[in-house]
């Protein structure tokens, strides 16, 4: 099984960690971790945006991406969120084996 990080950001506090328990009750994620408020900056429709985000790190299967990538974009107030996964490489044993336990639907 491969695992992966997924960054997404959030306008508010309250959103990031709204979508941030539903995915561990849901069991797409063994663990999100919420960032204190980053300052933003992009391109979008046409004009440079500053904002103030928050943003998930997220740990997960690799099996999962798809699900989570859909639930994210169901209940996020983003036109387009961000949602970039990036494969873990490498991983201590214990840890890949408490995320594999940890988003287990079998239990």
């Amino acid at each position: 099984m491969g695992y992966v990080v997924v960054f997404v950001t959030c306008p508010d506090r309250e959103t990031t960690q709204r979508i941030a328990e539903e995915l561990i009750e849901r069991k797409l994620a063994a663990c999100v971790n919420i960032t204190t408020e980053i300052n933003s900056v992009y391109f979008w429709q046409g004009n440079i945006e500053k904002d103030t985000e928050y943003l998930m790190i997220i740990k997960t299967s690799e099996e999962l991406f798809e699900e989570l990538e859909t639930f994210i974009k169901n209940n996020h107030p983003y036109t387009v969120p961000e949602i970039i996964g990036i494969p873990i490489v490498k991983g201590s044993k214990e840890y890949l084996d408490w995320i594999d336990q940890t988003v287990s639907r079998e239990q």
